[in-house]
């Protein structure tokens, strides 16, 4: 039986190409945590993590100390069993968003070794529904961006195939939300799809008042109106509006999605296989929304989402923020608007050891079998 011998962890931060802001943050910074394990049998699994700016330390502090020394001696083919032995191992620090993105970062690292192992591409590993997924873009509908450049930037995703396209909201005032989605559904017409995002700005009474406004854009969904943690005035925003409502960026459980689902609260869920502890998890979550007929269009991490959408039937979507440019090979596959899942083992990620070597930040820690 394989066993783990060995696990390295280092860490660099991608700094964004473009200016991003939303209705809470300015985001500057993207700490990502690198976990590369090794068998017996020498096959090797490479996953990752990230954080917006804070918090990396944290992450490899957990790593270090805890879950890679836990791992060694262990059989990497046993992932669920992984998943739990760690999960219950910080079972004083569950759910939360440290020992969420520390637990996914061992996770997909295990993940792409059980692909690279089985000579299959994570796609067709976890599922095979599709082998091309629609993309819609976020890059350049930031909430600092003025009317004129969000229709440029729609209509060069138009004209490239893509569609649909993000627009942050939450300005000051509703009139200038209402201002800037004028002017790009004016441009691109009636059926390209409009995306709206709050990032969790509102709360009750301002979010109905901005979704009844929304309607009269044919808007695809408004996206964190409010706080996660309020599943029922989601509930209550879902009963006041006919715009479809997406959470789950900011939710790190299983069971944080099963409320929603229950209780109605959302039309589209939206985890994040970081911030929900892995692949593992996300796959349940995927397959928990499709019995709800509801949809799951994951955030953010574009280049790991790529093999799970395309995995699952209820997927119709892969958000467009490139994340990796920097310590990859080369950039996802692109054609007429959809991205192409990867036929090469693992994850579909092709790493530039090189670049993460030059931009590693910290020392790189290994857990060695023995030492």
């Amino acid at each position: 039986m394989p066993h783990i011998e060995k696990i390295e962890i280092l860490m660099v931060d991608l700094a964004p190409k473009v200016k991003r802001t939303d209705a809470i943050q300015s985001f500057e910074s993207q700490e990502t945590p690198i976990v590369r394990i090794t068998d017996s049998d020498g096959a090797i699994g490479t996953g990752y993590t990230y954080t917006i700016g804070t918090g990396g330390p944290s992450i490899i502090a957990l790593l270090e100390r805890t879950l890679a020394p836990m791992l060694i001696g262990r059989d990497p083919d046993q992932i669920q069993a992984r998943w739990h032995d760690m999960l219950f191992c910080t079972h004083a620090t569950s759910v939360g968003a440290i020992t969420s993105l520390a637990l996914a970062a061992v996770d997909t690292a295990l993940w792409d070794m059980r692909c690279r192992k089985a000579d299959q591409p994570l796609w067709k590993m976890a599922g095979g529904a599709k082998a091309q997924v629609p993309l819609y873009t976020t890059e350049g509908g930031w909430l600092h961006i003025e009317a004129q450049a969000l229709v440029d930037d729609a209509l060069a995703a138009q004209a490239r195939g893509f569609a649909g396209s993000k627009i942050k909201i939450g300005r000051p005032h509703m009139s200038e939300d209402r201002t800037r989605l004028t002017a790009v559904r004016e441009a691109v017409g009636a059926s390209y799809e409009i995306m709206t995002d709050a990032n969790q700005a509102f709360h009750l009474s301002e979010a109905v008042r901005r979704a009844n406004m929304l309607e009269e854009f044919g808007i695809a969904w408004f996206e964190e109106p409010m706080p996660a943690d309020d599943v029922g005035a989601h509930a209550r925003l879902m009963a006041a509006t006919s715009v479809p409502v997406a959470v789950g960026e900011s939710m790190y459980s299983l069971s944080q999605f099963k409320d929603y689902l229950d209780q109605g609260a959302c039309s589209i869920v939206q985890a994040d296989v970081a911030r929900v502890g892995g692949i593992t998890p996300w796959l349940k979550i995927a397959h928990l929304a499709e019995a709800y007929n509801v949809t799951i269009c994951p955030h953010f991490l574009m280049e790991l989402h790529l093999g799970l959408v395309c995995a699952v039937q209820n997927a119709p979507w892969l958000e467009y923020i490139p994340q990796l440019d920097l310590i990859t090979e080369g950039p996802i596959m692109i054609e007429d608007g959809k991205a192409q899942a990867s036929d090469t083992p693992g994850l579909g990620i092709a790493w530039d050891w090189d670049a993460i070597a030059s931009m590693n930040l910290l020392p790189v820690h290994e857990i060695v079998e023995g030492a």
